[in-house]
C-alpha cells in the first residue's frame, strides 16, 4: 500500500499554527502601533473562538481605528510569513517511521505557509514527495485528484493500492472514493464533529492516528 497523508489537523493540531501566527501578529502590533502584545493576543483569541479566522484582523484593528487595507494586509503577511511554533505528537512520528515506504503528503494552502509548517514540524524526510497543491494551481486543490494521479503514475500502482488519510470530509475523500482509493478519516480538528453523506465520508473512520492499522 502507498500511504498518503493530509497535513493540517491530520498529522498535527492546526490550532497550534493559528495561535503561533496570532502571537506573531500581536508582537508586530506592539512594535508597529504600540498595542500591548498580551492584550492583543487575547483579543484575537477571543475573536477566533467567537467568529473564526475570516475577519479576525479587521475586527482586531477596528477599535483602534487602524483597520485600513494596508494595515490588515500587513497583519496577514506577518501571519503567513512567521516562523511557526508547532509540534507533531511523538506517536505520529513513530507511525511515519514504522509505516511501509514510500509515504506521500498532499496538502492544500498557501505555498509559503505550508512549506513553513513542514519545515517547523521536521517531517520532510519521512516522505518521498510532498505535494502542496497550490503549487500546481488552485484548481488542483482537493477535491481535485491531480496530485494523486501524479503519485499513481510515479508508483505505477492501481487506485486500490493507495491509502489517503485526512480529516476534512468536505473535500478530502469524495473523488478518491469514486476511484477506489482506500480513504481514512481521522476525527480530529475543527471537522471532527461534521456529519456528512456516505459519498463524502471516508470508507474508514478512526478517532486518532494511533488507531491506524496498516492495510
Amino acid at each position: 500500500m502507498i500511504y498518503i497523508f493530509d497535513l493540517d489537523d491530520t498529522l498535527y493540531d492546526e490550532r497550534q499554527y493559528v495561535e503561533s501566527g496570532l502571537h506573531s501578529v500581536a508582537r508586530f502590533a506592539e512594535k508597529r502601533w504600540l498595542l500591548d502584545e498580551d492584550s492583543s493576543y487575547q483579543t484575537m483569541l477571543q475573536l477566533l473562538d467567537s467568529q473564526g479566522r475570516g475577519r479576525i484582523f479587521d475586527d482586531f484593528l477596528a477599535p483602534h481605528k487602524l483597520a485600513t487595507q494596508v494595515n490588515i494586509k500587513a497583519c496577514v503577511s506577518c501571519y503567513r510569513l512567521h516562523q511557526p511554533q508547532i509540534e507533531m505528537p511523538d506517536l505520529h512520528h513513530q507511525l511515519l517511521q514504522q509505516l511501509p515506504k514510500p509515504l506521500y503528503l498532499v496538502t492544500d494552502g498557501n505555498k509559503i505557509v505550508q512549506q513553513k509548517k513542514v519545515q517547523a514540524l521536521g517531517i520532510a524526510h519521512y516522505f518521498k514527495r510532498i505535494f502542496i497543491t497550490h503549487r500546481f494551481g488552485i484548481k488542483h486543490a482537493k477535491p481535485s485528484t491531480y496530485c494523486f494521479e501524479l503519485i499513481k503514475k510515479t508508483e505505477q500502482c492501481e487506485w486500490r493500492d493507495m491509502v489517503y488519510i485526512g480529516d476534512n470530509p468536505a473535500k478530502d475523500f469524495v473523488n478518491l472514493n469514486k476511484l477506489g482509493v482506500n480513504t481514512v478519516r481521522v476525527l480530529t480538528g475543527s471537522h471532527r464533529e461534521v456529519l456528512i453523506g456516505k459519498a463524502y465520508n471516508a470508507k474508514l473512520i478512526i478517532n486518532s492516528l494511533s488507531n491506524l492499522i496498516p492495510m
